[in-house]
């Protein structure tokens, strides 16, 4: 399986809010926390190495670049 690229959320605008909201009336770091809670979450999810290695790639050049 590839990385998939193209959006792929139904509703994207609903699903960042719900994402924020679950932020909400967190510390910076227990807010850090529940996202990297749900990074592994979905990493294990995803299951699949090549995948998961491309995507933290794809988001650590997307970092350095901003």
């Amino acid at each position: 399986m590839a990385l998939n690229r193209l959006p792929n959320i139904p509703d994207q605008d609903v699903f960042y809010a719900e994402l924020i909201h679950s932020q909400r009336d967190l510390s910076d770091e227990q807010a850090d926390m529940l996202l990297a809670k749900l990074v592994l979450i979905l990493s294990n999810h995803i299951g699949d190495r090549a995948v998961l290695t491309e995507a933290i790639a794809l988001a650590r050049d997307n970092t350095l670049a901003a």
